[in-house]
């Protein structure tokens, strides 16, 4: 499984640094940010270059991703601290 996170992660920081100079934006900047955060790096850059739709679409995906994951790991942490 984090051999998949982090082909995502290589994907989408390529991704970034092949994009980023079309839009006149840094592509250094953008292709770390993208290794770091993955897909909510990829939102905001989808609408700071006019692709809003496909961008809050993704950030809004990405960030209840993050919620769940965070619920998920406290329920299991509180599940386990009774045993």
């Amino acid at each position: 499984m984090e051999f998949l996170s982090l082909l995502l992660s290589v994907a989408i920081c390529l991704y970034l640094v092949l994009d980023a100079p079309k839009y006149n934006k840094n592509p250094w900047l953008w292709g770390i940010l993208g290794f770091i955060f993955g897909l909510i790096t990829l939102g905001i850059y989808f609408i700071q270059t006019d692709r809003k739709s496909t961008g809050w679409i993704i950030l809004i995906i990405s960030i209840l991703y993050w919620i769940f994951m965070s619920f998920v790991m406290i329920s299991l942490v509180t599940l386990y601290s009774f045993y």
